[in-house]
């Protein structure tokens, strides 16, 4: 395994490292089947139990973390310990998801969602594609009211963004210069949860005027580490991002070797896999 740290980029004049930690495969979100959710609920029950995997990827430069901080008190405490621990500050880039109906208790719970984004740690708050698709107008090629969001956000102090798996969102908020600083896009050589072809989200990430952090790059464990994170890396552009989640310590060694030998333009470091045969997989 390499020992070299994790290249990095810049977001809004914040250096983050290009990997970025995922959250699904901590809070139960497998997107495979409730046996999975259950395995990792077991796994990770509580903050403490997440300190080695977030050690793991400490230890190779990887410090930015995505998900919904304020709404999870395993990922809130697992934060917490690993800063305790290692001496070491996360990144944090909060998702949260908020209301959005246009009335005067609806921007108010909006701006407690967003205060308590600010109260949690995180430097980026990414409003979630579920609340950001509502204003999605695709007749006049414009994301309503989001504005006032994106406001909220600056005033609390907090980078603004957004959840981007509608791909319009993206391209209107080039379109209309909102105030937004990058973006979360699913992207996966399989297609898996985007909601158009491949090469046309590759396109909308490549002229994107905003760095991209892309997500679900294993297609949620439907891919293998070595085909899902060769394709985006090899496919992003140097500015942009890739989250990778991972279930233990050691699938993070293996995905940070991966990862950096994509980018190297090497072989990764690996032992083979298991077999009964152990030359069945070599050409004779």
């Amino acid at each position: 395994m390499s020992d070299i740290l994790f290249p990095r980029t810049e977001v809004a004049g914040v250096s983050l490292s290009r990997m970025i930690i995922g959250t699904n495969w901590v809070l139960g979100w497998s997107h495979r089947t409730p046996a999975h959710d259950h395995q990792i609920k077991r796994k990770f029950s509580d903050g403490e139990k997440a300190f080695p995997l977030f050690k793991t990827f400490l230890d190779h430069g990887v410090d930015t973390v995505m998900g919904p901080l304020q709404q999870e008190k395993v990922l809130q405490d697992a934060v917490r310990i690993a800063q305790e621990r290692t001496g070491k500050q996360l990144i944090l880039i909060d998702t949260p998801v908020i209301n959005v109906e246009d009335s005067a208790e609806g921007r108010r719970q909006a701006r407690e969602t967003i205060r308590r984004s600010k109260e949690f740690g995180a430097t980026f708050c990414l409003v979630h594609h579920s609340s950001a698709e509502k204003l999605v107008s695709k007749l006049h090629r414009t994301i309503d009211r989001l504005p006032d969001y994106l406001d909220m956000i600056r005033q609390e102090g907090m980078i603004p963004g957004l959840s981007a798996h509608m791909p319009e969102l993206v391209l209107y908020s080039d379109e209309n210069e909102y105030d937004v600083q990058t973006y979360i896009q699913i992207y996966n050589c399989m297609g898996f949860l985007m909601q158009v072809e491949v090469e046309g989200v590759h396109r909308i990430i490549h002229e994107a005027k905003k760095p991209v952090m892309t997500i679900k790059s294993m297609a949620a464990g439907r891919v293998s580490p070595f085909v899902g994170l060769n394709f985006s890396w090899n496919t992003i552009r140097p500015c942009d991002m890739v989250t990778v989640g991972c279930f233990d310590p050691e699938e993070a060694e293996e995905d940070i070797e991966i990862s950096l030998a994509a980018i190297e333009r090497r072989r990764p470091n690996l032992e083979r896999r298991a077999s009964l045969n152990i030359n069945q997989d070599v050409l004779k």
